[in-house]
C-alpha cells in the first residue's frame, strides 16, 4: 500500500534536505523508504512549497459543521444564516454546490472547496515568450541564472517585463508543475543538481557524514597497520556494474590478495552477510580490522564487528584515497565476476 504523507511530515521532508540530510537519512526519521522521499523532494524539486492559507472570509470545517447540523434538523437556509452570522446566498451556494440538503457532507464539503481554492498564478517566464526564450538560450550558453537576471537589467533597464529574479529561473526549472522551462535545462547549471539542494549537502547521491551511526574513524586505527608489518588487515568497498549488479571488494594490506564477492544487492542486509560468511571462513589471525568508506551499504558495521569479532573503520568523507591499497589495486578493474565467490591474487606494490 502507497504510504501517504501530512503535512506536518512533509514539512520535516523538507527541512530536513535544507539541512544537508540525504534519502536514506529522512526515510529512517520517518520510517519511510528513501525512494517515497525521493519523490516527494522531486515533485517541487527540493524547494519547499508555500503552505496553503485559508482566506479569512471562507467557510470553515465548523461552520460546515453547523450546516449539516442544521439540515439535520429541517432548518431553513436563512436560519441557518443566521446562526452563523452569514449571508442566505452564501449557504445556499455552499449546500447546492455540495449534492443538496439530502446529501450534504460537511468533511467532503470541506476537502472540496480546499481542492478548487487552487489558483496557480502563472510565473513570468510563462506569461512572457520572448523572455522565457531569452533564458532558454543563456542557460544553454551555460549561463548561471545570477548571470542571466544581471544582463537582462543591464540590457533592458527600462522594460520591466523583460526583468526576472535569479530564484524564479530556479523555481521554474526545478518545479516540475511549472512547465515553462523543461526541468532537463538544471543539466546547464553550474553544479548540474537534478533538485535543490542544502549548502550543507556534502556530494550526490544519498551519502554524507551523518549517513553511518556511530562509525570509528580511520584516525583511531592502531598506527602498525600503516606500516604493513603484519597480516590480517582488510580494505574493501562496493562495485556496481552493469545490469543492476554488485560485487564487494577486499584487499589484504600486507599481501594484496584480494576477494571479490558477487552480492544480492547494494543494501547493508545484502553486504554485511556476503561479509560475515566470508570472514568466518578466514582463520582469525586473518581477521584483524576491516576499512571501508562511509558509504550506505556497510551501515550495519555494529553487526559486522559483532559477528567476525573484527573493528571496522571508516575513511573521512570524501577521502576514499585513505584506502591506498584499495584504490590503487581495483582502479583498472569494474568487471562483476559471474561466479559467487572469487579469490586471486594482484601483484604487490607500493603505496
Amino acid at each position: 500500500m502507497k504510504r501517504s504523507y501530512t503535512t506536518d511530515e512533509r514539512e520535516l521532508v523538507f527541512s530536513l534536505w535544507k539541512k544537508g540530510c540525504g534519502f536514506s537519512d529522512i526515510g529512517r526519521v520517518l520510517d519511510a523508504k528513501p525512494g517515497s522521499v525521493f519523490t516527494i523532494l522531486r515533485e517541487h524539486g527540493g524547494i519547499r512549497p508555500a503552505i496553503r492559507k485559508r482566506a479569512a472570509n471562507h467557510l470553515t470545517l465548523e461552520e460546515r459543521e453547523e450546516i449539516r447540523a442544521g439540515l439535520s434538523a429541517k432548518m431553513s437556509i436563512r436560519a441557518i444564516a443566521q446562526s452563523l452570522n452569514r449571508s442566505p446566498s452564501t449557504i445556499s451556494r455552499e449546500v447546492n454546490r455540495n449534492r443538496g440538503r439530502r446529501w450534504y457532507k460537511a468533511i467532503a464539503a470541506d476537502n472540496r472547496a480546499w481542492r478548487c481554492a487552487k489558483r496557480p498564478k502563472a510565473c513570468a517566464l510563462e506569461i512572457n515568450r520572448e523572455l522565457r526564450q531569452t533564458v532558454i538560450e543563456k542557460l544553454q550558453l551555460f549561463w548561471s541564472p545570477e548571470q542571466i537576471a544581471g544582463w537582462l537589467r543591464r540590457h533592458y533597464p527600462g522594460c520591466v517585463s523583460m526583468h526576472v529574479s535569479h530564484e524564479t529561473i530556479y523555481k521554474t526549472v526545478y518545479v516540475r508543475s511549472r512547465k515553462a522551462l523543461d526541468h532537463r535545462l538544471a543539466c546547464c547549471f553550474r553544479r548540474g543538481h537534478k533538485m535543490r539542494q542544502g549548502k550543507k549537502y556534502s556530494r550526490p547521491g544519498d551519502r554524507g557524514t551523518i549517513s553511518i551511526v556511530n562509525g570509528v574513524s580511520i584516525h583511531q586505527r592502531d598506527s602498525t597497520v600503516d606500516s604493513r608489518r603484519t597480516i590480517g588487515h582488510w580494505e574493501g568497498d562496493l562495485v556496481t556494474g552493469s545490469g543492476n549488479t554488485h560485487i564487494a571488494t577486499l584487499v589484504e594490506r600486507k599481501t594484496r590478495f584480494t576477494l571479490l564477492l558477487k552480492v544480492a544487492g547494494k543494501d547493508a542486509d545484502s553486504v554485511n552477510s556476503a561479509l560475515v560468511s566470508a570472514f568466518n571462513g578466514m582463520p582469525c589471525e586473518l581477521r584483524q580490522s576491516l576499512t571501508w568508506d562511509r558509504g550506505m551499504e556497510l551501515a550495519k558495521h555494529s553487526e559486522l564487528s559483532q559477528q567476525t569479532n573484527m573493528p571496522v573503520y571508516f575513511c573521512d568523507t570524501q577521502s576514499p584515497w585513505q584506502r591506498g591499497t584499495k584504490e590503487f589495486e581495483f582502479s583498472r578493474s569494474a568487471a562483476v565476476p559471474e561466479k559467487d565467490l572469487l579469490v586471486t591474487s594482484l601483484p604487490r606494490s607500493t603505496e
